[in-house]
């Protein structure tokens, strides 16, 4: 027990010696970003609202979305802070971006700080994707339907109403548990109430009431589009608990190999396990973090870390084989659930990870 125990905190005090000179937040880098992401945004949605004709109007609002899609993700970085290291900048920020598009930050912040706490460790986590097996069983024919269609049916047909809808829900539910919860609930009522009534008496003066509803829901299927996909790419498949808290999240969390383009427009997110052990890492450290992590797991003889292919390769794959959470595989060196598969309704159990 006493060498485990000496084991368990030769690899924490490891993974922290090698990552400690990378927490440092670098304003310029997180500022230029968002500079970048926002003044493309806010360019495009300029170009729409001044479009000659409707074909003009509609590419502009969907190119929007897109960049919008990647311009909130930076308020990812702004919960944990890292962004820019402002606390007034990280505070508020957020908030004024999200609003315009119904986004509840301020109940997701909340939310967001129990899914790092939980993730593989308590199905209670607020941001769990993946059903469990006993979920499944104890669930009514059209939400076994739903489980078995979920990829298709949350990137597709919820979006982002559907991630709305979901957070302030959870955010009602969580009022008990999260004491701050109702403070943040009110809050993001008040601030999206107020900000959809100055936009929506813009629209009504300017006689773009039609035009108005159409950009929105141009922006909402956009932007849900690629929210959603993040989020179910992120820990699908991956559900269980390590040694420590850290293991946890290396191998509870998933990889993405993608370009370094795409790995800053998605704020580095593709090293999402290096985030969840390490979430005061700013998004620029990230891929060298990942490369010294790797050492130290091979040097304890530890499962390294995956890089799954690609975004669209892995949503593809991931969507065509739907999976619920089993037991324990104890087979498995980093503690995973065994996954069982969804197969025409059914359910059967296999010994092999998906």
């Amino acid at each position: 027990m006493g060498d485990c125990a000496m084991t368990v905190n030769s690899i924490t005090q490891d993974l922290q010696q090698v990552t400690a000179d990378l927490h440092q937040v670098n304003p310029k880098a997180g500022l230029l970003r968002f500079s970048i992401l926002g003044s493309i945004f806010l360019g495009l949605v300029i170009l729409a609202w001044s479009a000659p004709n409707s074909i003009l109007f509609v590419a502009a609002t969907m190119l929007s979305g897109v960049f919008y899609s990647f311009w909130l993700i930076c308020t990812h970085d702004m919960t944990h802070q890292t962004l820019t290291g402002w606390k007034w900048f990280d505070s508020i920020i957020p908030r004024l971006m999200s609003w315009p598009m119904l986004w509840p930050y301020s109940i997701y912040a909340e939310i967001h700080g129990l899914h790092h706490g939980w993730n593989g460790i308590d199905l209670r986590d607020p941001e769990r994707i993946q059903w469990t097996f006993e979920e499944y069983q104890q669930a009514q024919p059209i939400i076994r339907w739903y489980i078995s269609h979920q990829w298709l049916f949350d990137i597709l047909i919820l979006g982002g109403i559907g991630l709305i809808i979901k957070s302030f829900i959870k955010g009602i539910r969580l009022q008990k548990l999260v004491s701050s919860m109702r403070r943040q609930v009110l809050l993001d009522a008040t601030g999206i109430m107020f900000v959809h009534s100055v936009l929506l008496m813009l629209a009504m003066f300017q006689g773009e009431i039609l035009r108005y509803i159409l950009f929105w829901l141009i922006l909402e299927r956009i932007i849900g589009i690629v929210v959603q996909t993040r989020d179910h790419l992120e820990h699908y498949g991956l559900w269980g608990k390590f040694t420590t808290h850290q293991l946890t999240q290396l191998y509870a969390c998933r990889n993405i190999e993608t370009s370094s383009l795409v790995g800053w427009l998605m704020g580095g997110l593709n090293y999402h396990a290096v985030h969840h052990t390490f979430p005061n890492i700013p998004f620029n450290q990230l891929p060298e973090a990942f490369e010294r992590i790797q050492k130290v797991l091979e040097k304890h003889n530890l499962p390294l870390m995956k890089a799954e292919p690609g975004y669209l390769q892995s949503t593809y794959w991931l969507s065509r084989h739907p999976s619920l959470i089993g037991e324990v595989d104890f087979s498995n060196a980093t503690n995973r659930h065994r996954m069982i598969p969804l197969v025409a309704g059914s359910t059967k159990i296999v010994a092999t990870e998906i």
